[in-house]
């Protein structure tokens, strides 16, 4: 059995290593004497519940879990997970309700989560236990942490081979910007692989979600990889969108929904951001050069690009040239000719 991708996170979170109910689990386990733990309270919970005892003002503790697992019923904690509001409980879910599963305790525990809308712990007893949550998301499999961190940073060694060949990418279509040699298929290539070290980014997210405290160092690690990231892929749409001031949002919703098996075709990536063909040659209007230009006002920006429309006119335009722009100054117009000239020797564009 699988986790389910549709799980919500406050529920993985819920039971992250660290957590109370992840410490009962693991007593349990110990113990090996089995459990079935329903989170929530109401109407619902109480028609299905019969016998037991109710505790008042019974602070949630993984101790507390534990020994009551030891009786034969089940155990209810409220919503919140701050108490536990009843033991030795005797559940009666609705049976006709299908389920895949063969044990007991898990076939009560799925038809109990499914009658009730709260989810539902069940840990076995047999040999090394077995621990699910179900809940309208279903069943999800509580993992070991050291299984779960070593998926982790599988995925992000791969992340980062992906933001490797991301900078290659951008490298590259800077020096044939340089060049005025640019295809869409260069500009795409870059997009794809942005987007890319999204997906796996967030994989690798989805699984610092199981591990809670365990796992700080590679967040640090995946904030780093995804920095300026996000404001290249805004400043290459911009630079070759059909039209100046092309809704980025736009452009990040319609890569967002893009299926991952999908980005391997640059053409689709092309037609759903409304790209030329890929073999189109393209030419950038200068706003990832401008925006690797220190100290230089937005306004300022604006007006070069709409003055010079176009990067190879900016690029080699003279301090002259600059200066005519408004906003400009002979001062400012010389320092842009210095770092387009450095520009044009390197190859190299900051962002």
């Amino acid at each position: 059995m699988a986790p389910s991708p549709r799980i919500g996170s406050d529920i993985r979170s819920s039971f992250a290593p660290g957590t109370v109910l992840r410490d009962a689990v693991d007593m349990i386990d110990r113990q090996g004497t089995g459990a079935l733990i329903l989170i929530g309270t109401g109407r619902q919970v109480d028609e299905v519940s019969t016998g037991g005892f109710f505790l008042k003002h019974a602070e949630l503790t993984a101790q507390r879990l534990a020994e009551l697992a030891k009786m034969d019923g089940g155990i209810i904690v409220d919503a919140a997970g701050n108490l536990i509001v009843r033991a030795n409980v005797h559940f009666m879910p609705d049976a006709t309700i299908a389920t895949r599963e063969t044990g007991t305790r898990f076939r009560t525990a799925e038809q109990l989560a499914l009658t009730t809308d709260c989810p539902v712990l069940s840990v076995s007893e047999e040999g090394r236990s077995l621990a699910v949550v179900y809940s309208g998301g279903g069943p999800y499999v509580l993992r070991d942490p050291a299984e779960l961190l070593a998926e982790a940073n599988q995925m992000l060694a791969s992340t980062s081979r992906i933001r490797a060949r991301l900078e290659e990418a951008k490298d590259r279509l800077t020096r044939l910007e340089v060049d005025d040699l640019v295809t869409v298929h260069d500009v795409v290539l870059v997009l794809q692989r942005a987007v890319l070290v999204h997906r796996f980014s967030e994989e690798v997210e989805d699984l610092l979600v199981e591990l809670g405290g365990e796992a700080h160092l590679i967040e640090l690690q995946i904030a780093d990889l995804l920095d300026g990231v996000d404001d290249l892929t805004r400043l290459v749409y911009s630079d070759y969108a059909r039209r100046r001031g092309a809704s980025v949002r736009t452009m990040a919703t319609r890569l967002a929904r893009l299926e991952t098996q999908v980005l391997s075709d640059g053409s689709r990536i092309a037609e759903a951001l409304k790209l030329d063909e890929l073999e189109a040659p393209a030419r950038p209007r200068g706003i990832r050069t401008l925006a690797g230009v220190p100290r230089l006002p937005e306004a300022v920006k604006d007006a070069l690009i709409d003055h010079f429309r176009d990067f190879q006119r900016l690029i080699h335009a003279s301090v002259g040239e600059l200066d005519e722009v408004e906003g400009v100054g002979t001062a400012r117009a010389q320092q842009l000719r210095t770092y387009f000239d450095r520009l044009y020797q390197s190859g190299s564009i900051v962002p």
